[in-house]
């Protein structure tokens, strides 16, 4: 993820009160990749990028349509 995606993964995993510090790997490099650790200190920090996504997809369980009818559209594949 890059700085604008780490400040809404930031805001997300506040509002769900899950724990994690959102930082760029390199903390030189801002502008590079950023992943979610378990403390702000780069010398003792460990990435838990996908417990913190895990814990995220757990607060939105896959819905299930309700019983009824359903509306949509059908869309052919090409050249048919």
């Amino acid at each position: 993820m890059d700085a604008e995606q780490a400040r809404q993964v930031a805001a997300v995993l506040r509002q769900l009160g899950i724990p994690g510090v959102v930082a760029p790997e390199d903390p030189e490099n801002t502008a590079g990749t950023w992943r979610v650790y378990d403390t702000a200190d780069p010398a003792t920090r460990r990435d838990v990028t996908a417990d913190a996504l895990a814990s995220v997809a757990a607060e939105f369980p896959e819905e299930k349509p309700g019983p009824g009818p359903t509306r949509g559209f059908v869309i052919p594949p090409s050249g048919e």
